[in-house]
């Protein structure tokens, strides 16, 4: 691939017609990461490029065969392609870099490519914590680099954080699924990021939670105008949700009572109104959860 940096290593060159970039690295419980890898995996994308992982991580493991070391593991962060009616470059990235300066690097690395290929669309996906509660639907959060771009968006059952209760069109996303858009913005590129709603409190339960990479799976789908199987996605909500709810049931009654309010707020706010808990409540809440999970720690030490 000419004209790239030296920091792609291509594995070939795919011819592609203004495709659409989606991409994702790592974040809280690895939400918009679980979507992104498995939609890639469901479409049976094909591996075509990698950026050279050594400028930017440590080793995470080394390989051992017959007790001989092998060689050293680094994190991959790898782009596959799809063809169809809409060509897509899917970027999986398996560790966000720790240097604020590799963070940046990186992003303007898969723009580059992005832009190699005629990509005038990225979608990035992530996390949203709210107050909701883990029983409720989890509802996608859809912020855009752009306003030309919130009619569109309201067709595929998102919410625009501008009419997410008290939030007034304010929010931050943290690490590169929100950097990209910034640096995409700055490139001429469109760019939405999806967020799946996390109750506030499962944010420190021990489990996954699917159901909210499920959320953002069926919006990337509208969006992209795709469709794959997501029979496996619907059975890890199911094992999750017994596990959450197995979790739940252990919480001191005083807690549970407390987390039941959750239902009512999720109700309120789909309306864009107030909930009846207030911030001094959630901020109790959170209290009693993390001192519950952090007493379980020490009864395991």
């Amino acid at each position: 691939m000419v004209g790239l940096p030296n920091l792609i290593k291509p594995l070939e060159e795919p011819v592609l017609k203004d495709p659409y970039l989606v991409a994702a690295w790592p974040g809280i419980g690895n939400i918009g990461l679980t979507s992104v890898d498995y939609l890639r995996d469901r479409l049976e994308a094909v591996e075509f490029a990698e950026i050279e992982p050594h400028h930017f991580f440590l080793p995470h493991t080394v390989n051992i065969e017959r007790g001989v070391f092998e060689a050293l593991k680094f994190p991959r962060s790898l782009f596959y392609y799809k063809k169809g009616e809409r060509d897509l470059i899917i970027f999986v990235g398996e560790m966000q870099p720790s240097a604020e300066e590799d963070i940046y690097q990186i992003a303007n690395c898969v723009l580059d490519v992005a832009q190699h290929f005629g990509v005038k669309r990225v979608f990035t996906a992530g996390a949203a914590v709210a107050p909701i509660h883990h029983t409720m639907k989890s509802r996608v959060w859809a912020v855009p680099n752009g306003p030309e771009l919130l009619d569109e968006l309201r067709k595929h059952n998102v919410l625009l954080m501008s009419e997410i209760g008290e939030r007034g069109g304010q929010g931050s996303i943290t690490g590169l699924n929100g950097l990209l858009l910034g640096v995409a913005k700055k490139r001429g590129i469109d760019g939405v990021c999806f967020l799946g709603e996390v109750p506030m409190y499962v944010a420190n339960f021990p489990v996954p939670y699917p159901k909210a990479s499920l959320a953002i799976l069926d919006v990337l789908m509208s969006s992209l105008d795709i469709k794959v199987d997501v029979k496996d996605m619907d059975y890890l909500v199911g094992r999750a949700e017994q596990e959450i709810q197995r979790v739940y049931a252990a919480l001191p009654d005083a807690v549970r009572e407390q987390l039941d309010k959750f239902k009512t707020t999720a109700e309120a706010e789909a309306s864009y109104g107030s909930g009846p808990i207030t911030e001094t409540d959630k901020e109790k809440i959170m209290k009693d959860v993390e001192e519950f999970f952090g007493k379980g720690k020490e009864k395991q030490t």
